[in-house]
């Protein structure tokens, strides 16, 4: 068992590293040639360019630097990846019966109306593919996409450099959407490795109210244990007193490789709340980034992972709170087995105008096996006098007594176990709003049947 609890200096989330074009990554060079070899115009084009321009420049994060230390991509390097299409018509999800009329799906990045189903919705919303808006609506879209803190970040400037399509989700002024939108993205292995860039783009006017659900899978064919790279980027703007809550889940192959980032930002007023759902993946990233515009904000983040065999999840959450009146409330929850590898880095930034703000952070950790291992840096950074603020994080195995009582009430000590497990993941998935969703999850923590359960 191994935990390490440390403070540390909040780095930039804009720093990139730039190399001189002799010590350039030719690694990534080759991804971004990958991802960059169809042609896109106007606006969308030139946007793809300025990325491409910072990718050429960057390298792929190692160990050594400070956001990526307990997360090692030598693996990733090991793969050749390559870009994939194809008609995957037949292809097996989960259907939501909430979300039946409201569904976007997306194969390797490529937008698949066979498989989506988008009718009888209000009228102020729309839901849809970026190539299939109007000419007017995607010049809507030109002021939101790409816009986000961090776009430099690499692998994020790598996912703009690919953008050919996207998922649009658009909330019209004091629109209440009472019907979840769905977006798929499904994730298909051919012959070869292959690498797909999904990208998502959520406005929520002033007034509005919706709720999403992104979900990432592996596709049915050839087999989910296959190799392949998902590079995800998500922008969520909220304007002001609009709220939208978010649900985001990742259900990776196998041996997957899942990067992904999500970045918000709240106006005055606005409240966002996510639960972000780690299961799959042979190694996941997901950077959590909220940016608050405006005063009086209120942010909920709930995160589970759950993660076993040799699996390596790793959660990077950075909120910045630069207004009054503000609360933020986190808890993030992680159950490590076997020989998996935990990694939650949560960053709170308080700076001196924010006045009167109420911000908590947990992260509580099971670790199911003498080999599993977290690695937990809750940070928080405070230089306001006057606000309400506390972080901590614990480590902990199931507990003996607990399991006794259990069983002197004629459960059997295995069966006990996955009780008290099931228990500690279902208060964040039991505040999940959509309720198939929320009982798929609760069967597929249930029948992880490979997490390891030392006696």
């Amino acid at each position: 068992m191994s935990i390490q609890v440390s403070p540390s200096p909040i780095p930039n989330s804009n720093v990139v590293s730039l190399t001189s074009m002799l010590d350039r990554d030719d690694y990534l060079t080759g991804l971004l040639n990958q991802v960059t070899a169809t042609k896109t115009e106007g606006w969308l084009q030139d946007l793809r360019e300025g990325a491409a321009s910072w990718v050429r420049h960057s390298t792929i994060p190692t160990t050594r630097e400070e956001e990526w230390r307990f997360t090692d991509l030598s693996s990733l390097r090991k793969v050749q990846f390559n870009v994939e299409t194809g008609n995957y018509a037949s292809l097996q999800f989960d259907i939501l019966p909430e979300a039946a009329n409201s569904r976007l799906v997306f194969v390797n990045g490529v937008y698949a109306p066979e498989l989506s189903a988008v009718r009888d919705l209000p009228s102020g919303i729309v839901v849809s593919n970026l190539a299939g808006l109007p000419v007017v609506e995607q010049e809507n879209v030109q002021q939101y996409l790409a816009q986000a803190e961090g776009a430099q970040e690499v692998f994020t400037a790598l996912n703009t450099a690919g953008i050919t399509d996207a998922a649009v989700v658009w909330v019209k002024k004091n629109v209440v959407v009472d019907t979840p939108i769905h977006l798929v993205f499904i994730a298909v292995a051919g012959e070869m490795a292959t690498i797909s860039q999904p990208r998502c783009l959520l406005v929520a006017e002033s007034g509005s109210q919706v709720s999403l659900v992104e979900e990432y899978v592996a596709g049915k064919m050839p087999t989910p244990e296959d190799t392949y790279l998902t590079n995800a980027v998500t922008e969520v703007w909220i304007a002001d007193n609009a709220q939208v809550s978010h649900t985001r889940v990742e259900r990776e192959g196998t041996e997957a490789f899942h990067i992904g980032k999500t970045a918000i930002a709240q106006a005055r007023d606005s409240r966002y709340t996510c639960h972000a759902i780690t299961l799959g993946g042979k190694l996941s990233r997901h950077n959590l980034e909220i940016l608050q515009t405006g005063e009086q904000t209120e942010t909920t983040l709930n995160g589970l992972t759950m993660i076993s065999g040799k699996q390596l999840a790793d959660t990077h959450s950075a909120i910045a709170l630069n207004y009054p009146h503000s609360t933020s409330k986190q808890l993030h929850k992680c159950i490590v087995g076997d020989r998996a590898h935990a990694v939650f880095n949560g960053k709170v930034l308080v700076p001196k105008r924010a006045q009167l703000t109420d911000a908590a952070q947990l992260n509580r950790n099971l670790l199911l096996s003498s080999k599993a291992r977290v690695d937990t840096k809750p940070q928080l950074e405070i230089t306001a006098d006057n606000v309400k603020c506390a972080h901590g994080a614990t480590v902990s195995q199931l507990e003996d007594d607990e399991i006794f009582y259990l069983q002197s009430r004629g459960i059997d000590e295995n069966d006990a176990r996955k009780l008290l497990i099931n228990a500690f993941a279902a208060e964040i998935i039991n505040q999940i709003s959509v309720t198939s969703l929320r009982e798929i999850l609760l069967n597929t923590v249930n029948n992880l049947k490979s997490i390891s359960l030392d006696s």
